[in-house]
């Protein structure tokens, strides 16, 4: 707060109510930590938060089990942060 009467001065982020606030990757020798500081971290944000374990394989869409699977079975390609499954449809020239 600045100035006369108390009027705020800048602009705050707008968040909806469920949307998501942070996303975390991080190896799984290293999730409690991570859990124990998300905790610590939800009290600086007013309002209410949840700390969510997401069932997915990093950013993708695929849960665990299944991106293992596509990808022993040589499906998966890397793009980024995300992955592509191959799928069995040939370029038309």
């Amino acid at each position: 707060m600045r100035g006369a009467f108390g009027k705020p001065t800048g602009t705050v982020a707008r968040v909806d109510i469920g949307q998501i606030l942070l996303s975390v990757r991080v190896k799984p020798q290293h999730g409690p930590a991570v859990l124990e500081a998300l905790r610590r971290a939800k009290y600086k944000f007013p309002g209410r938060q949840k700390v969510v374990v997401s069932r997915k394989w990093g950013f993708t869409r695929y849960d665990k089990e299944e991106y293992q699977k596509l990808k022993a079975e040589g499906l998966l390609i890397p793009d980024g942060i995300n992955v592509k499954r191959v799928t069995h449809h040939v370029k038309l020239d």
